[in-house]
């Protein structure tokens, strides 16, 4: 009986979210393929648990932002350079690199210039949708395809003439603590106007976004019980800026039950009638949830010089993979408390702005639906690549 050679896999995954999802990938090429996966690169506990023996330390790219590039710039050009010449000298089957573009796509385009041969798939499309667009047609030259997250991308990429997309799905659509917060988010609710309400506060998981908002957060708390509103305060938020929040509401008239373990926040989800939210990620969680919201944002110095690139309508993924704007976002001098309060209010009760959004985030999971586990795709996406380059 002969048995099939390893599958040999060259991948570069900085990220945890990124090594999460390459460690999903691999486990679906060996079921695809019934082949053992032989891993050379970059990655973190996840692919290494795979026999992944990282060519450093994966949190070097996690690092990588605009200060770290200057900072770092000898250092990550060196990176750059013994990543894509150790990955071309291994011959792999296919170079997989996931997120972390501004590493990942140098790398890339070193590999294509050492070894044409090599089939690369990069995972997670870069936001060309939302700004440098051209970063789409720059990709093309030396990535085959691109495995996308979000529903829209692949026909942004073709429109931007960039590589092939294919959309795999997104990890929320099967996390297990939004598939428990969205059944009880289902489930029949009081909405009368006198009973006491639960929000949920989200002011971001950076600490220069959790100074900027939860002062205005408390005030909107204000305004909305001189209002009349009874009101029980759920933040969830992460250890490395748990400080930050319990000192930013030490001054509040009424404490909210500040939430670290990660399954209590979804639970926390499923009791909410509405959030208060940072700008971010978390929409997407929310709305998978189904739980209405209101969004706010204050920029940074470095944000507001850069904005002027933002060429998307919508801050808010919920918004951009519907195509409608199912949530109000509010920025800078827009964020008024007075008005952020008007504006939850008329999310506690069974009204039509309610009703809208609760539409909008069915459309939204509709939207992002997958007849198959998201690696599952991916895998059969990066076989296609294998088998079209050995054509």
């Amino acid at each position: 009986m002969t048995v099939s050679p390893p599958l040999k896999i060259a991948i570069v995954a900085g990220e945890e979210s990124g090594d999460l999802l390459g460690a999903d990938l691999v486990r679906a090429l060996q079921r695809a393929t019934g082949r053992d996966v032989e891993l050379v690169g970059i990655g973190g506990r996840h692919l290494q648990a795979l026999g992944l023996n990282p060519l450093f330390d994966g949190s070097e790219i996690a690092l990588m932002g605009f200060t770290a590039i200057l900072r770092d710039l000898p250092r990550l050009i060196r990176r750059i350079g013994e990543t894509a010449r150790a990955i071309a000298a291994s011959k792999p089957d296919c170079l997989i690199t996931i997120d972390s573009p501004d590493f990942s796509l140098r790398v890339t385009t070193k590999v294509r210039a050492l070894n044409p041969d090599i089939p690369i798939v990069h995972y997670v499309c870069p936001s060309v949708w939302a700004w440098r667009p051209g970063r789409a047609k720059a990709m093309r030259p030396h990535v085959d395809r691109v495995l996308c997250i979000l529903p829209f991308e692949v026909s942004e990429l073709d429109r931007l003439g960039g590589p092939p997309g294919t959309y795999v799905g997104h990890r929320l659509t099967q996390e297990p603590g939004v598939i428990a917060a969205s059944a009880a988010q289902a489930q029949p609710r009081d909405l009368w106007a006198s009973r006491e309400k639960t929000l949920l506060l989200l002011p971001g998981s950076r600490r220069g976004e959790v100074r900027g908002l939860l002062e205005p957060f408390g005030e909107t708390v204000t305004a909305l019980r001189a209002r009349g509103h009874r009101l029980r305060l759920l933040l969830p938020t992460v250890p490395h800026v748990a400080e930050t929040v319990h000192a930013a509401v030490a001054g509040w008239e009424q404490q909210p039950e500040i939430i670290l373990e990660p399954s209590r926040k979804w639970q926390a989800f499923g009791e909410a009638d509405a959030a208060l939210i940072a700008s971010g990620t978390v929409s997407l969680e929310l709305a998978l949830s189904g739980v209405p919201m209101v969004s706010a944002y204050k920029l940074d110095a470095i944000a507001r010089v850069l904005q002027g690139m933002v060429t998307v309508w919508s801050a808010l993924l919920p918004n951009l993979i519907a195509d409608r704007a199912i949530v109000p976002e509010f920025y800078d001098r827009y964020v008024r408390p007075e008005n952020l309060a008007r504006q939850l209010e008329a999310l506690f009760e069974d009204t039509g702005f309610r009703a809208w959004q609760k539409d909008g985030f069915a459309e939204v999971a509709r939207r992002m639906a997958t007849s198959r586990p998201s690696g599952e795709i991916a895998a059969e996406a990066v076989l296609a690549e294998i088998a079209r380059k050995a054509d």
